[in-house]
């Protein structure tokens, strides 16, 4: 006997429209499985994850662009003029420029997903660095950078309009975190193991 679709579980006809919607989204680069193995074991310094924190209008005003450094579990943060790719790449330009012929050494690779400000992300494939697109509505393929997302509302709560902190507010929240000695870190700092990294970079 045929089933008909008004007949089937909830769960199903869920995943079904999910599917659609996956299939119909746009890619910018590389897919997150065809990056290298060791880019998810935290084996070595130099993977990173990225997203953009919102505040109110939905990313219509300042936003916040982070970026996680897998093992040192290093949180960067910073505040961007908006929610666009042209905000997104003015900063990793900028971070380009601090760190010149070092750059694709720290940023081996970076995953972030397929929001629309990450339209032109794959352009840092010319420095040097991977980049990689998480598969879409898959915010857990990019975990630790959620984690930590979640861990700096503690000092931008959800709803906060961004324009109401200075770059140097957004500076020091990321740097309130990376002070806290981790557990799973041996109790170390990512600022102590961040700074570390950089050291042995930047004496090769």
């Amino acid at each position: 006997m045929s089933i008909k679709p008004t007949e089937l579980p909830e769960a199903l006809k869920r995943k079904a429209t999910k599917h659609r919607e996956m299939a119909n989204k746009r890619h910018y680069g590389a897919s997150i499985s065809t990056r290298p193995e060791i880019a998810c074991l935290r084996l070595e310094e130099g993977h990173w994850e990225g997203d953009t924190v919102v505040g109110k209008r939905a990313g219509q005003e300042s936003v916040v662009f982070s970026l996680l450094e897998k093992k040192t579990e290093t949180y960067l943060a910073f505040r961007i003029p908006g929610k666009t790719s042209e905000a997104v790449m003015g900063l990793m330009t900028a971070l380009h420029d601090e760190y010149g012929e070092n750059f694709s050494r720290i940023f081996k690779t970076i995953t972030v997903d397929n929001g629309s400000e990450f339209a032109d992300f794959a352009q840092v494939e010319q420095w040097g660095t991977q980049a990689f697109f998480a598969h879409p509505y898959t915010s857990w393929e990019r975990p630790q950078n959620e984690r930590h997302n979640g861990l700096f509302r503690a000092f931008v709560p959800k709803g906060a309009s961004i324009e109401a902190f200075s770059d140097e507010d957004i500076l020091s929240a990321a740097d309130e975190l990376n002070g806290r000695p981790r557990k799973k870190l041996g109790y170390r700092t990512p600022e102590e193991l961040f700074d570390a990294f950089l050291d042995a970079v930047f004496a090769a």
